[in-house]
């Protein structure tokens, strides 16, 4: 990795690779937002539902390999591997304070 994880991020890339779907929710605010590949999920409710079908709860592995950061936007090029999806991916996170306000999966 070029720069390090900021805290918040290798929280939930702890939390993912532990499938601890709770740990995962509560990085969000209530109007916190992923958005995988274009589909939006706002709000806890959602980003559940999600996870639980996609993200945590399909035995996902979250490996880091390039970082990096501009202002609260961090850039984390990673492999990923799950029972739903495993290949190269790009997570875009908007950081806020201690937690996530925003995850985008986009094309790497």
């Amino acid at each position: 990795m070029t720069t390090p994880l900021p805290t918040p991020v290798a929280r939930l890339v702890d939390a993912v690779n532990r499938g601890d779907t709770d740990a995962f929710l509560a990085l969000f605010p209530g109007d916190g937002r992923v958005d995988d590949w274009g589909r939006r999920f706002d709000g806890h409710d959602a980003i559940r539902a999600w996870s639980e079908r996609e993200f945590t709860g399909a035995n996902g592995t979250l490996t880091p390999r390039k970082v990096t950061t501009a202002g609260q936007t961090v850039t984390v090029d990673a492999a990923w591997k799950s029972n739903f999806y495993s290949g190269d991916s790009r997570f875009v996170f908007v950081v806020e304070g201690d937690g996530i306000h925003e995850m985008r999966i986009v094309a790497h």
